[in-house]
């Protein structure tokens, strides 16, 4: 049967923030442009969806939570806080919901009709079959951005496949607290649930592979050499030989330490360094087998929380089609212009493997419009990176780390400031 072509000058594929952010743009620079989302519930893409905004506003939630809980402190007495989860949820839906028709609404106004639901897939270099409704279209172009994003990554566990867990998606569609959460990863999404649960009532252990928490970092956590915000430091009082021998020594005091302190304060467990070695089911509840150093412990609990990074989606977008190169993970590969190996293809966001953040997402887009509409010749070398774990106290960090500037040979210096001696921060805590 013969199939109808459409062609399209730009075609993206996925409407992640870089790729519902550069669809207006090529439009209004006179292109005829498609943008392909394989479904209405991922509208304006991941980060309204299923990750910043829905976290955090569960994140406000439990911050009110635990004011109430210790109001006491503040002079104001309240009631022990009952949370209601499932209006929590109902909350976060409403806020998503709120910010998926306003960027439905920006699409359809700038592409019309050229706003395309469906699954995407390579049929060639520069031509993409899209699947909607049972029903198949052939859509080419001249240049096409794949901007499909990532979701959780599933280890292979023995066990797991057969019991029921959770991911960062799921667990923000739980209605009933968990007794007992135990959260399998240690980095910055497993860390905001552990907190954002502890504080709604639940009883919390988390898992991690290494020695300490957020082991992708630096032994410093990545706070850079230049500007930082320290949770809780050493302090010292005067210059001279004790100012030496905190720079001599900031390189081993690990400020991820200072953040597992933290959050052991909240009530948190951890058990680091450790294996899981199967996961079995039992009646309601999840128990773990664990290897810890030399001894193999068992760890029950209600619901369990896998969190320990995130996979590309690229397996259903059959790039092998097209001669499109990805890394062993599945990460499309690009250049600095973010230009795949196949001329007139970019990879744009979480899928080319670089830092998962919103504004790298971005700052893609900007390099793409910069170089293809106003012919710049923009790239991602030196871009600064800012991240920030959402904890309270929030940790932040932007450019490079003291191991990174020791490493290319910067002479640094390491300033470090007492947060008790900021009267905000002591008025506040």
């Amino acid at each position: 049967m013969e199939v109808d072509t459409q062609h399209y000058d730009d075609i993206i594929i996925g409407g992640g923030k870089a790729g519902k952010t550069l669809a207006p743009a090529l439009v209004a620079d006179g292109h005829k442009t498609a943008l392909v989302e394989r479904s209405l519930n991922m509208i304006g893409g991941g980060c309204i969806n299923i990750a910043c905004i829905p976290t955090k506003t569960m994140v406000a939630s439990a911050s009110v939570a635990n004011t109430v809980r210790n109001s006491a402190a503040y002079g104001v007495k309240a009631n022990t806080p009952i949370v209601n989860l499932a209006e929590v949820i109902q909350r976060k839906r409403s806020v998503v919901q709120s910010a998926r028709e306003m960027n439905l609404h920006n699409l359809e106004t700038a592409l019309d009709n050229n706003l395309i639901i469906g699954e995407a897939r390579f049929v060639a270099p520069k031509m993409i079959a899209v699947t909607t409704e049972g029903n198949t279209r052939v859509l080419t172009a001249e240049r096409l951005f794949i901007n499909t994003g990532t979701r959780p990554l599933i280890p292979s566990i023995p066990g797991l496949a057969e019991v029921e867990f959770l991911t960062s998606e799921s667990i923000m569609e739980l209605e009933h607290l968990p007794e007992h959460l135990i959260v399998l990863g240690s980095g910055y999404i497993g860390l905001e649930f552990a907190q954002m649960f502890r504080r709604f009532g639940s009883g919390v252990t988390v898992i991690g592979q290494s020695e300490q928490i957020l082991s992708q970092q630096d032994s410093d956590t990545a706070l850079p050499a230049a500007m930082r915000y320290i949770i809780k430091a050493e302090s010292y009082a005067r210059r001279g030989a004790r100012r030496k021998t905190v720079l001599h020594n900031s390189g081993k005091r690990c400020i991820a330490i200072a953040v597992q302190t933290l959050l052991e304060q909240d009530g948190i467990e951890f058990l680091l360094k450790a294996k899981v070695l199967r996961v079995d089911p039992t009646g309601n509840e999840t128990i773990l087998q664990i290897q810890v150093g030399d001894r193999e412990i068992t760890l029950q609990g209600s619901h369990l929380l896998v969190a320990v990074g995130r996979a590309p989606n690229t397996e259903s977008l059959n790039l092998a089609a097209a001669g499109v190169a990805t890394d062993t993970r599945g990460f499309i590969q690009v250049n600095d212009r973010l230009e795949t190996n196949i001329p007139g293809i970019w990879a744009l966001g979480d899928i080319n493997g670089g830092p998962q953040y919103t504004h790298i997402s971005l700052d893609d887009y900007r390099i793409i419009k910069a170089n293809l509409i106003h012919g710049g010749n923009r790239s991602i070398r030196d871009r600064l990176v800012p991240s920030c774990l959402f904890i309270d106290p929030e940790l932040a960090h932007v450019g490079l780390t003291e191991t990174e500037a020791q490493q290319q040979g910067y002479a640094i210096r390491v300033a470090k400031v007492d947060a008790s001696a900021v009267p905000r921060a002591e008025n506040t805590r």
